[in-house]
């Protein structure tokens, strides 16, 4: 197998027909699964190049005319954004292979006159790697760390300049893998040993008791005792939406927009398989993911639903715990969607209605005296803080449970659970936890 081949394959597929990359490489990594070193080699070429098609695009002119570059077939662009990426960023590939392996391949897939073409720019940058961005900081941000325009606009005027560079910066690293400890099988001593003696090295979060952290990603990953449901992968900001919920033994617990079902596994979890836990997702393979979740971490206590979350009935106040994690612009996980930032959501007045209708609906559901939790993967205060203000502007049944009397107050402001990627090294996140007082 070619891996810089299969690599050009998803990077094609992804930047034309829009494509998931992380789909495509798990169906290309079935196929290498053992040969560790080329799935990291594949991953880090197709979702570095993926992530950073903007700058590398802007180089590329810097060695053309812009004017025909933009006529240039996409293919013959994807050539030169990988070959450029390797010279960039893949330390552990010498100039001339990256240079040299690049040509071949244009060579083979499109012929003599492509890879003369790929050559000469890639060698002209190596010769005169300088690059000169525009003073205007949007832009400048923008094209050095490769972001769309428009989103860094955005950013600069929520943040400021100094702290959009750092989320900047952060999503572009090779983010660490949080694994969390499924504490009805084991605990996290017992799994940080267990990963020792397997050349895993862990760290315990000093956000949560049960999420440890590794650089060993793709070791830990193809590990027996994953299999075997020790532990899940889930990013420690999601486990802390869990945590902030705190479900308490026998507990009923409605769990909207649940699939994948990270979060719903979590709090399965916590029950120690007591009480229930009501699944509901209108998505059929993502329910499917949640159900092969639960088998695999011998969980008892989840009832799966395949349903739009806005029809589930009946509307009673029934529950002990509700959790609406609402779609949402999903700007905290940029660092491990390569795709996401490239795929913006364009209509931001829907997506805020469809907040506001999810939390209203939700909270229907909530007994007197139980718990509603709003959650986010953004941190975006219009989808936010916004959200649960006019909320509770709306509703008198409901008050602000303040968040630092659960979780680290580290990783709270303002009485809601926040998390900064590039302060907390974790994604970024944002829940309101609600109390029924009426």
């Amino acid at each position: 197998m070619n891996i810089r081949n299969e690599a050009y394959d998803i990077i094609v597929k992804v930047l034309k027909n829009k494509d998931f990359s992380d789909n495509l490489l798990q169906q290309k990594a079935k196929n290498i699964k053992h040969q560790t070193d080329q799935v990291a080699f594949m991953y880090n070429l197709v979702k570095g190049t993926i992530k950073y098609q903007l700058k590398l695009d802007f180089i590329c002119r810097q060695f053309t005319e812009p004017a025909k570059f933009d006529k240039t077939d996409i293919k013959i662009k994807v050539l030169l954004y990988m070959g450029l990426y390797q010279l960039l960023y893949m330390n552990s590939v010498p100039d001339h292979a990256a240079i040299n392996e690049t040509v071949e391949l244009a060579k083979s897939l499109m012929g003599q006159s492509v890879s003369g073409f790929v050559n000469s720019i890639l060698r002209s940058f190596q010769r005169n790697p300088e690059v000169i961005y525009p003073d205007d900081p949007d832009q400048r941000i923008a094209y050095e760390y490769s972001y769309p325009v428009k989103l860094i606009s955005e950013w600069n005027k929520l943040w400021g300049a100094e702290k959009t560079e750092k989320m900047a910066i952060f999503f572009n690293e090779t983010l660490k893998l949080h694994i969390r400890v499924n504490t009805i099988a084991t605990d996290s001593d017992k799994l940080i040993q267990y990963f020792s003696k397997r050349n895993i090295h862990c760290t315990q979060s000093p956000a949560s008791k049960n999420i440890l952290v590794t650089s060993n990603a793709f070791e830990a990953l193809d590990d027996v005792a994953f299999s075997e449901g020790y532990y899940s992968i889930q990013d420690t900001s999601a486990a802390l939406i869990v945590e902030l919920l705190d479900p308490q033994t026998d507990d009923s617990v409605l769990d909207l927009f649940s699939a994948p079902g990270g979060k719903c596994t979590y709090i399965a979890e916590r029950l120690n398989n007591s009480g229930e836990v009501i699944a509901v997702d209108k998505t059929p393979g993502k329910m499917k993911l949640l159900k092969q979740a639960a088998e695999r971490l011998q969980l008892t206590n989840i009832k799966m639903i395949v349903q739009d979350a806005f029809t589930y009935g009946p509307v009673a106040p029934a529950y002990d715990r509700v959790l609406v994690d609402a779609p949402c612009s999903g700007w905290g996980v940029m660092g491990r969607k390569a795709d996401l930032r490239w795929q913006l959501h364009q209509d931001m007045p829907g997506l805020l209605k469809l907040q506001e209708k999810a939390l209203n609906y939700s909270a229907n559901f909530v007994k007197p005296d139980g718990f509603l939790i709003y959650s986010t993967c953004t941190m975006n205060p219009l989808e936010n803080e916004k959200q649960i203000e006019q909320f509770l502007a709306k509703n008198k049944k409901f008050k602000l449970v303040n968040a630092d009397s659960i979780v680290p107050v580290t990783y709270t402001e303002n009485g809601y659970l926040k998390t900064v990627p590039f302060r907390h090294n974790m994604d970024g996140a944002f829940a309101a936890k609600l109390v029924r007082i009426k």
